[in-house]
């Protein structure tokens, strides 16, 4: 048998010409909203920059599982989750742009597992099971595998500051030692970066390195399988896949026209297609390339109702009892350990965030609020939360502080773990408390005159004052200098004071959430509560 007429692909390699385009113009509006998250200037975000976490379905069904209660942030997850039953994953082969990022590193690494047999072909359902059992026990950490997450967190901590350092490296070198002919030409070049790309200033992250390697490490699994994320962990296409089973997008391979060359399935690059090509529709994104690729023209793709047959491979009744013992053992622990009793009194919440328990059943770890934050002052924990408090923010006043017009983190984050504030909310929002370590503080601890503290308060009634005081300096002379002291009842926590604090090392000054506003067990004793009113 001949191939059909080859005038017959021109149609299909359309098809494919559209999914790139898609595929182009969803990663590079992903990009411009990513970077748009960078503060610019104004009071108020100018685009829902945390539209891609409100449309994921998986993250809606945990946040909401774990907090137990329906967000209206995140109801437009349901125009995917209703995408998924019409055409199955091809949110991951159009849309995602996770999965186009994977595309673009593909080929710049050489793997000869195309099309060969998944590697774990359970394990991302697996992890979705979990992860939403575990949601369920208020445990939630979906944003630890969560695609989106990883991605926007790996690039606001890791990749983006990265470029942002080596760019501005290279400008000012080529500033200070390139003839002004060639300066002529990168300067411009430069403040437009500055204007259009790179982000308002140079910003640290603490736990850079892990974000890294997490968002790094994705992508060198492409050397071991193409779309290795997508075919063995991603949750999220796991949940495409199970909603597959009833949707209508179905597919037509090894029928008696076929050939038997094999191309489709050498090719695939989510291992779809099996030995007789049979056409796996829990896994297929619908690239279209094997439809494009087939010499005989017989791979098509059309809607149909589901059939009760299916070629899915899920969970087997002990893989599913074993997912659910993970999620109930992984509670256990944290509360063996104390993890979930234990608070470091320096994790200090955002403006506006939930009471704690509330507040991290929500966050899906996206690092839209430390991206976005002025002051680089919120940072992602580690263990200071406990074990599913990890990556979630707090503000660490040594490396940044919360600037007190700003009410940014509230406004880009997708699920309301931190509410919106408006400015004057924010101004009377308490999220801790100052105090002068004695020892340490230039007026206390030596006799020496400082205000940096003072100058830098941000609140209309300074919240730190002094009083005089004769004091013996490290020289040995009587000295009458002004020692501050906290107004407690004036005091919001910003953290402005320890962030200017101008000894190095420790600060004369440090910030603890004593006294923030959303926790009752955290408000400062009063004189009265032990001498009485």
């Amino acid at each position: 048998m001949t191939a059909k007429n080859p005038s017959n692909k021109r149609p299909l390699q359309n098809r494919l010409l559209l999914r790139r385009l898609s595929q182009l113009l969803f990663l590079g509006l992903f990009l411009f909203l990513f970077i748009h998250t960078d503060y610019s200037g104004a009071d108020d975000m100018a685009y829902a920059v945390n539209i891609l976490f409100r449309l994921d379905p998986f993250l809606a069904a945990t946040v909401m599982l774990a907090s137990k209660v329906v967000i209206a942030l995140m109801v437009p997850a349901i125009a995917v989750l209703l995408l998924a039953l019409v055409v199955g994953r091809a949110f991951c082969g159009w849309f995602c742009p996770m999965g186009s990022l994977l595309d673009v590193c593909r080929h710049g690494v050489k793997s000869d597992r195309a099309g060969k047999n998944t590697l774990f072909p359970r394990l991302g359902l697996w992890l979705f099971i979990v992860t939403l059992l575990l949601a369920f026990c208020g445990f939630h950490v979906a944003g630890y595998v969560d695609p989106f997450s990883i991605l926007v967190r790996g690039l606001a901590q890791a990749f983006y500051p990265a470029a942002h350092g080596m760019t501005e490296s290279v400008f000012t070198f080529t500033y200070l030692h390139a003839p002004d002919a060639v300066n002529n030409i990168t300067e411009p070049i430069y403040s437009w970066l500055k204007e259009t790309i790179l982000p308002a200033e140079r910003k640290y992250f603490q736990l850079a390195f892990f974000s890294f390697a997490i968002l790094g490490g994705v992508m060198l699994l492409e050397m071991a399988q193409k779309r290795f994320f997508c075919r063995n962990i991603c949750p999220l296409g796991a949940m495409f896949g199970l909603l597959s089973r009833y949707g209508l997008m179905r597919s037509r391979g090894g029928d008696k026209e076929c050939g038997k060359c094999r191309v489709c399935s050498s090719l695939c690059r989510m291992g779809a297609i099996n030995e007789n090509r049979d056409i796996d529709m829990s896994r297929c994104n619908l690239c279209l390339e094997c439809q494009v690729r087939c010499p005989r023209r017989v791979i098509r793709f059309g809607f149909s109702q589901p059939k009760q047959t299916s070629t899915i491979r899920g969970l087997s009744r002990r893989q599913f009892i074993g997912a659910v013992a993970s999620a109930m053992v992984l509670p256990s622990i944290k509360e063996v350990h104390g993890l979930d009793k234990w608070s470091d009194p320096l994790l200090i919440r955002p403006p506006g965030a939930l009471p704690e328990d509330e507040f991290v059943g929500r966050c899906v770890r996206c690092a839209e609020c430390i991206q976005v934050c002025i002051g680089n002052g919120l940072q992602p924990t580690f263990l200071e939360g406990g074990l599913d408090a990890i990556f979630t923010p707090k503000l660490a006043a040594r490396t940044g502080y919360c600037e007190f017009n700003c009410t940014l983190c509230g406004q880009v984050c997708p699920t309301g773990a931190i509410r919106q504030l408006t400015r004057q909310e924010k101004h009377l929002m308490k999220i801790g408390n100052a105090w002068f370590d004695r020892d340490l503080c230039l007026p206390h601890a030596k006799g020496i005159p400082c205000m940096v503290c003072e100058e830098h308060c941000p609140t209309p009634v300074k919240a730190i004052q002094f009083r005089e005081a004769t004091v013996i300096n490290s020289d040995g002379a009587q000295v009458t200098v002004k020692q501050p002291y906290i107004v407690d009842d004036l005091c919001i926590g910003c953290g402005i004071c320890e962030y200017k604090c101008p000894l190095p090392g420790l600060p004369g000054i440090f910030v603890t959430s004593g006294g923030e506003h959303r926790n009752p067990e955290h408000q400062l004793p009063r004189p009265e509560d032990f001498y009485g009113s």
